[in-house]
């Protein structure tokens, strides 16, 4: 089949490669210019899709990379991966709109859309449906099938990749559920049917809301174990052996990415709507979740107090830029606040992480460095954001003057835990 991925970011790229090599003609449109032409030139910005593999894509001619809409007129399926952020705390759906408008012009009877952008239920009938009602002239159902399918990418797992993750799939009714599930059939090892694509969004959102709220839970408690004298990772060790009726979450620095610092929110936001009433889980964890990086802020700066210094004018290194351990995804990641926290202190700041490349949003003053004996010498103090694989924590053990460590990675008389 004549396969069109709409954007080709973390989520649109692994599955746009993957029908490719299952033998369907794959077109990949995104409107960021720069983005396709790494595509084209077989450059991979992806952790979980190797450049070897896009370059075999596009020799085997399954697959090329278009900034360009009119190239994905003639589709069967049409897949929208495109970002859904908050805006002022109200979820911005602009870019599914303009998806669905882009691709109503190609829409064509018989032709299946799917759309796979984390949201809030009912935007697949309510929103993305009438949409390419509206652009085509056709009926979804009678003329085409919709279905919406929620990604489930977790980017640097190495068990559970595209392919082997579970894929939730729904339709508008019977005939688009057997498309959208015959298409994904033949991309994943397993399925998972629902009634309707109200179930499939709501079920990401549950996912992911579900992790919020109990990451919350265990930084709060992180923050009162130490006003209480308890060591919380002692603790969370413990609890973690009982091998029913616990699952394991540990603190951090805040959360980032897409889903947990906004896709809770949709379900938040469409609830207040709807019914006019408060999601308080969702918005307790919401609370403490993101003022992690205050709070982290805030140990910094004690253990400065206790070392009779201040931070301003020290020189602070800070591992990790990403928001999670082996990527370079540094969408919404709780190094950024921490770090303009402590530069607006007056702290010079400093940032190694080999995964995040140039070019995201990252403060202007903030140094990117490599990390080296002398860079963790030279600092005042060291606080271990994101826990990547590469760092070298034995050097940084030997060498650091003092370490907050975010992560529980390090161990060592200079060293302070969260």
């Amino acid at each position: 089949m004549r396969v069109v991925v709409v954007g080709q970011g973390y989520v649109g790229l692994p599955l746009a490669i993957r029908a490719a090599e299952v033998g369907h003609e794959v077109v990949g449109y995104d409107v960021d210019t720069e983005r396709v032409k790494s595509l084209a030139a077989g450059e991979s910005y992806v952790e979980d899709v190797s450049a070897e593999r896009i370059r075999a894509a596009l020799d085997a001619g399954t697959y090329r990379a278009t900034d360009s809409v009119r190239d994905c007129g003639g589709f069967d399926v049409a897949v929208v991966t495109v970002p859904t952020p908050l805006h002022e705390g109200t979820p911005d759906l602009r870019y599914i709109e303009e998806s669905a408008r882009s691709l109503a012009r190609y829409l064509r009877p018989g032709a299946t859309v799917i759309l796979e952008s984390t949201t809030y239920p009912g935007t697949t009938q309510e929103l993305f449906g009438p949409l390419l009602e509206e652009g085509s002239g056709l009926v979804a159902g009678a003329d085409f099938r919709l279905g919406y399918s929620p990604e489930r990418i977790d980017p640097g797992n190495p068990v559970w990749g595209f392919e082997q993750t579970p894929k939730i799939v729904s339709g508008v009714d019977a005939a688009s559920l057997k498309a959208v599930q015959s298409f994904y059939d033949g991309l994943v090892d397993t399925t998972v049917p629902v009634g309707s694509p109200k179930e499939a969004e709501l079920a990401k959102l549950l996912e992911n809301t579900f992790r919020h709220v109990n990451i919350a839970l265990v930084n709060e408690i992180a923050m009162f174990a130490r006003h209480l004298d308890i060591d919380v990772w002692q603790a969370i060790d413990a609890a973690s052996s009982k091998p029913f009726g616990f699952m394991r979450f540990t603190p951090g620095p805040g959360v980032g990415g897409h889903c947990l610092p906004i896709d809770p929110s949709y379900l938040s936001w469409r609830v207040q709507r709807e019914l006019g009433q408060s999601f308080r889980f969702v918005e307790l964890a919401n609370d403490i979740n993101n003022h992690m990086p205050d709070y982290v802020t805030r140990r910094l700066v004690n253990a400065f107090n206790t070392r009779k210094r201040a931070v301003n004018g020290s020189r602070i290194l800070l591992l990790g830029l990403a928001y999670k351990k082996n990527t370079g995804d540094a969408r919404e990641s709780p190094a950024l606040p921490i770090s303009q926290l402590l530069l607006d202190m007056g702290a010079q700041v400093r940032a190694a992480d080999p995964h995040v490349v140039e070019g995201h949003n990252v403060d202007s003053r903030l140094v990117r460095v490599e990390l080296t004996e002398e860079e963790v010498a030279a600092a005042d103090a060291v606080v271990l954001v994101t826990d990547h694989d590469a760092f070298d924590y034995a050097l940084v053990e030997a060498h650091a003057d003092y370490v907050l460590d975010c992560r529980r990675r390090l161990s060592g008389p200079r060293i302070e835990v969260l």
